[in-house]
């Protein structure tokens, strides 16, 4: 397939994924006001908290995630569509083996943490005990749905994957409104009813993938070698994941036992909004993620550094049109969304999304990263950097500080962590790291400054409401386009846009 095509594939599943996007981020929010009205502030947290315990022990999934879409992707791009069985095979073994370790750690040390260490009222614990079981046995579930999703990544059909997601949003949605009319304990319903939609969608997936990819034969018997060479990039993968998992929930443990679950939910609130917004970046990572792959499968070096370039470009910018209303109208965001907002919930937002505007520049960075399989020192050095949150955090909340120091100490790190993963993917692929600096940070930077002047303007000229609201949205749209158009892009890069918006118009 020529590049051409390639280039129209990249566009019409970015903006299937982008419709899915949309979609999932309105009733996501909505979902999100709703739960917290039914559950309350205390137990919202509680529940965040106890499965973010969970996901501590599942931290390897996401290196599962990447080992299964890379190999899948590297055989089709290599066009070995006869190992595909086998290296299937392995990825499924593989997951299955380690479903169990999650178990095994989750009802030992999981359940001692929740009983022993995390700071939960008496008269909740009974429930925060059944909503942990339910989310371990959710987990397990979405274990096994990995090698099902990398299949469907792999193969670009993006999208069943984006209506599969616009199903779940909608069955969240439903589980909100039901638990809001039970006369059940709250809690535990909604532990319940999240589980059962898991169970619902990985049924779906697992007869999709049957019908659509019947070249792919499980066995339980697979070559040894493949098994081999999968764990060996899936155990440097591991201290990168585990890395990303304790910067997440370790430092929402730790922050659960310096204030108690209402923080937890004021984090969970910010993370949400973040998710909204990083799904921008991460949907177009998603959609050319194959196509990197398969580039250096093809040894096409140069189509990979030019995805490299115009992928890093193109997920800050996405990020950036979105949040500059966000950052500048939080409160009023914030008191439009939930109504009743938990304390510290504002910072938490603006300052959550700064760290994601600075790690925007290194999603396609990793993604070409795992194209090379040379993963070992790239992942033991940004992860080691990365693990720093949690000892940090500690010791800073132990000293009295406030809790958003865990948040700035997080900047610091993805500062940090940018500047060793750019050094690292130059000893792998050899590019010009000044041009990298100039065409990507440095552009960036100019854009952000020239699209937050007329916002920022008229935010301190108004007085809050919907007026200067509405305003500063408009505001934003039209100087981040200008900005991005003009002075962000190059001729390449509005090409690739304009060819975008015709594959639009045909789909």
């Amino acid at each position: 397939m020529d590049q051409s095509e390639n280039n129209k594939r990249i566009a019409k599943n970015t903006l299937l994924l982008y419709f899915r996007m949309f979609f999932t981020m309105a009733v996501t929010l909505y979902t999100s006001r709703v739960i917290l009205k039914a559950l309350g502030v205390e137990d919202f947290g509680i529940y965040n908290v106890v499965a973010g315990i969970v996901t501590l022990f599942s931290f390897f999934s996401g290196a599962l995630s990447s080992a299964a879409s890379r190999f899948i992707s590297f055989e089709l791009g290599s066009n070995n569509t006869s190992y595909l069985s086998k290296v299937f095979s392995a990825i499924f073994i593989i997951h299955l083996l380690f479903s169990v370790v999650v178990v095994c750690f989750a009802e030992t040390i999981g359940l001692w943490v929740v009983n022993c260490k995390l700071t939960i009222p008496p008269e909740r614990i009974f429930a925060a005990h059944v909503v942990y079981q339910f989310s371990v046995f959710s987990c397990i579930v979405g274990i096994m749905q990995i090698p099902l999703n990398a299949m469907i990544i792999a193969h670009e059909r993006l999208g069943i994957y984006a209506y599969m997601s616009i199903c779940e949003v909608i069955g969240k949605l439903s589980i909100a409104f039901v638990v809001t009319y039970c006369s059940f304990d709250h809690l535990i319903v909604y532990g319940m009813l999240l589980f059962s939609l898991v169970v619902i969608l990985f049924v779906i997936y697992f007869i999709y993938c049957r019908k659509k990819f019947p070249e792919y034969r499980f066995s339980f018997v697979s070559e040894k070698e493949i098994v081999k060479n999968i764990l060996g990039y899936f155990s440097f993968s591991l201290w990168g994941a585990a890395a990303y998992v304790l910067k997440d929930q370790g430092v929402n443990v730790v922050l659960n036992i310096f204030f108690g679950p209402v923080v937890n939910a004021s984090r969970a609130i910010s993370y949400q909004v973040n998710s909204a917004i990083n799904s921008f970046a991460q949907n177009l990572t998603l959609a050319m993620s194959p196509q990197i792959i398969k580039s250096y499968a093809c040894n096409d070096i140069h189509r990979v550094l030019q995805l490299l370039f115009r992928g890093t470009k193109f997920s800050y910018f996405l990020i950036l049109f979105l949040s500059i209303p966000v950052i500048l109208e939080t409160k009023y965001v914030l008191s439009l969304w939930l109504g009743q907002v938990p304390e510290y919930t504002l910072i938490f937002v603006r300052l959550v999304i700064v760290n994601t505007l600075i790690d925007s520049f290194t999603y396609i960075i990793g993604a070409t990263v795992q194209a090379t399989g040379r993963i070992k020192k790239y992942q033991l050095c940004v992860g080691g950097i990365l693990l720093l949150n949690l000892p940090l955090s500690y010791f800073f909340l132990r000293l009295g500080f406030s809790p958003y120091i865990t948040f700035l100490i997080a900047i610091l790190i993805a500062i940090l962590c940018l500047v060793v993963r750019v050094l690292l993917l130059n000893s792998l692929l050899r590019f010009s790291i000044r041009e990298f600096v100039e065409k990507i940070l440095g552009l960036s930077l100019l854009v952000t400054f020239m699209s937050y002047v007329l916002p920022f303007i008229i935010y301190i000229s108004f007085a809050e409401g919907f007026m200067r609201f509405l305003l500063v949205v408009v505001a934003g749209i039209i100087g981040a386009l200008i900005s991005i158009w003009f002075v962000g892009f190059g001729y390449t890069e509005r090409e690739f846009v304009k060819k975008m918006i015709f594959v639009k118009s045909n789909i």
